[in-house]
């Protein structure tokens, strides 16, 4: 009996600007990302992160929805949603700002941009945070104007990538510093453009807010790309995890506090920071956690990791596995987990049990070192 699956189109399974050109050139699988088609693979994991790592690739990644928050009080509820400080937050640069509930809990983790004075963009991983910024908003009684505006963006990813962007938009784009954000002009529109990404080999995210300007533009990068061996391509399951980019859904989830996460360097506890988890983080920080991200490498050549998977020792359960996947690099399984403190203490190789399976495994800082 075989095990295919499929997956069934609807109009509030939404397509993209770019799905048939992609589909033009062989994506093979997608998966479903803030109600929206995210390429996964287009010749094999193995093949296409192999491509990243030396050429450059065209990504559509629609699916990083930008929630726009404007209005005089703009300020307020986008920090009220955040525990970073943005009080001096200034326009041009891309600030990675956790998005918590009242209790410290993560809600999503985007970046979020100044876009000029009172207007902001959200961009956002995998959750409903146009929803939660209306609630805020209505609670507060805040003077806003909240939506999901008209935005796909396009990464162009690998080390290749500033060598096309050049080509497209001119040796000024070199320029920009990581993440940053300017507009530059193609074919008479102006295009927001990041030095952004979701890899680690460097790279570019241009916003597209024209249909018909934005497949000229995927097009072109492609022609203009051709001595560089540009192909498209996705977000990679092994790269990220080579690079410890943690993914909100996966790694991160609502059950997840904020220092769980490792992200303590993001909290600001001053006075005159106002947002609505305060309390409850300096009740977490002088309580300390029991838990926390780790990196893990797993002496094995496939684990799969389709539900979070208990990790036990000496049976009792110390853990849970979040992300795992194979790495030629690193020649076993690469993961994610949540473990708890008292074992992450512990140097060299332990036996474990997985799914009902032993491995023999090793707790490792992200992001991964040979």
């Amino acid at each position: 009996m075989s095990n295919q699956f499929f997956l069934s189109k609807s109009a509030r399974l939404r397509s993209t600007p770019f799905t048939k050109q992609i589909e033009e050139y062989g994506v093979k699988s997608y998966t479903v990302y803030n109600h929206m088609l995210l390429p996964t693979v287009f010749e094999s994991v193995e093949a296409d992160c192999a491509h990243l790592k030396e050429f450059v690739q065209i990504w559509d990644v629609s699916v990083e929805r930008q929630i726009e928050i404007s209005g005089p009080d703009s300020a307020r509820l986008v920090q009220m949603m955040t525990c970073r400080d943005l009080s001096k937050a200034k326009q041009g640069i891309c600030y990675y700002a956790p998005i918590i509930d009242e209790k410290g809990f993560m809600i999503n983790d985007p970046l979020i941009m100044l876009l000029e004075d009172n207007k902001w963009w959200l961009s956002i991983a995998d959750s409903d945070v146009l929803l939660y910024a209306k609630g805020l908003a209505n609670g507060f009684q805040f003077e806003v104007n909240i939506h999901e505006p008209e935005v796909y963006p396009l990464a162009v990813q690998g080390p290749k990538s500033f060598a096309l962007m050049e080509k497209v938009f001119g040796s000024e784009i070199l320029e920009m510093k990581f993440f940053h954000f300017k507009k530059f002009e193609f074919q008479n529109h102006h295009f927001i453009i990041a030095r952004s990404g979701w890899s680690k080999q460097g790279g570019f995210e241009i916003y597209v807010d024209d249909h018909e300007k934005g497949q000229k533009l995927f097009d072109e990068l492609m022609a203009q790309g051709k001595d560089l061996n540009v192909r498209p391509g996705c977000p990679n399951a092994i790269e990220r995890l080579e690079s410890g980019l943690l993914s909100y859904g996966n790694d991160i989830t609502i059950k997840d506090n904020i220092l769980e996460c490792g992200l303590d360097n993001l909290i600001s506890l001053a006075d005159e920071v106002e947002y609505l988890a305060k309390d409850s983080l300096k009740q977490l920080s002088a309580k300390g956690i029991k838990k926390s991200l780790s990196g893990i490498k797993i002496q094995t050549k496939n684990i799969t990791v389709l539900e979070h998977l208990p990790i036990f020792f000496n049976g009792d359960q110390i853990g849970e596995l979040r992300s795992s996947i194979y790495s030629p690099s690193f020649k076993c399984c690469l993961g994610i987990a949540m473990i708890d403190k008292t074992h992450q203490s512990t140097t060299g190789i332990h036996q474990v049990v997985i799914n009902n399976h032993d491995y023999q495994i090793e707790l490792s800082p992200l992001p991964f070192s040979q």
